[in-house]
Order: structure tokens, then sequence, then C-alpha cells
């Protein structure tokens, strides 16, 4: 066998081994909460004009394995979040138990509103193997779908 045919075919079979662990392995995170802090001084910044993105405008968290949103507000004014005032250094825990789609006030987002989605638990391999390819991210980012924005804290 030709060297390019022997390193086609163990690169082969590297993906598909990796492919298979990700499908058939089970889905394990360090923490159930999905942290989202709300900057000091971002009241002020919207105030001034600034298109401030605070947080993402919809927010997916996962059944049995991130279905809890905490924020914390660490800005200089109370924050309203659905029927919550967070008060300034107040946090807030919002854990869910039905997978759907929810709609929030929010006071921290431009539109005044956030959906958050909880995806149900990946039970069956294609499913986890979906939900590593959504949740994968390279060392040192964040492995949720707020990592680009540029204003959240982890």
């Amino acid at each position: 066998m030709k060297p390019a045919r022997r390193a086609a075919a163990l690169l082969g079979g590297c993906v598909l081994g990796v492919v298979a662990w990700a499908s058939l392995a089970p889905v394990e995170v360090s923490s159930n909460e999905e942290l989202f802090e709300i900057p000091k001084g971002t009241y002020a910044r919207r105030m001034a004009g600034d298109k401030v993105s605070i947080l993402p405008d919809e927010l997916r968290l996962t059944l049995g394995l991130r279905d809890v949103l905490m924020l914390r507000n660490l800005d200089d004014v109370p924050q309203i979040f659905g029927p919550t005032l967070m008060m300034p250094g107040q946090s807030f825990r919002l854990p869910f138990a039905v997978a759907s789609s929810y709609l929030f006030e929010c006071t921290a987002h431009p539109s005044g509103q956030m959906t958050i989605v909880v995806d149900p638990f990946p039970e069956t391999p294609w499913t986890r193997l979906l939900w590593r390819v959504r949740h994968w991210s390279w060392p040192g980012e964040r492995d949720s779908p707020a990592a680009a924005g540029d204003s959240i804290s982890p």
C-alpha cells in the first residue's frame, strides 16, 4: 500500500473513531448552570447611545445537562428579567424542567426580550453527536452560544 493511501486510511479511521466516540459516549458537563453577568456600566452605556450586547437574543439550554440559567447583575441599576427585578449585585437562578421555547422580558437587551430554548436531553447516539458538535469550542473558549458576545463575562 502506498504511503498516501495508508495516511488516508489512518486519517479516515481516526475520524470514524472520533465520530463513534462522540455519538456513543455519555454526555457530561462540569456544571448544569449557564452563567451570564450584566457588567457594571451597562445602563450608562445604553443611555449614552451605545448598542450594548450583553446576552444573546436566543440562549439554548439542555435538560439534564445545562438546564439552569444564572444571571448576575453587576450594574449600578436594577434589571428586569421575566417577572423578576434584580437589584445591583443580585443574582437570579432559573431552573428549567420542560423542553420548550420561552420568551422573557429582559431590560439587558436592546429589544427588551430574550428567548430561551430548552432542548431535550440527548439520549440517542445521533442527538449526542449533534449536541457535541453544537457545544464544541476551541480550548479557552466558553462552550456556549454566547461565546461570541462582546460584553459577557465567564
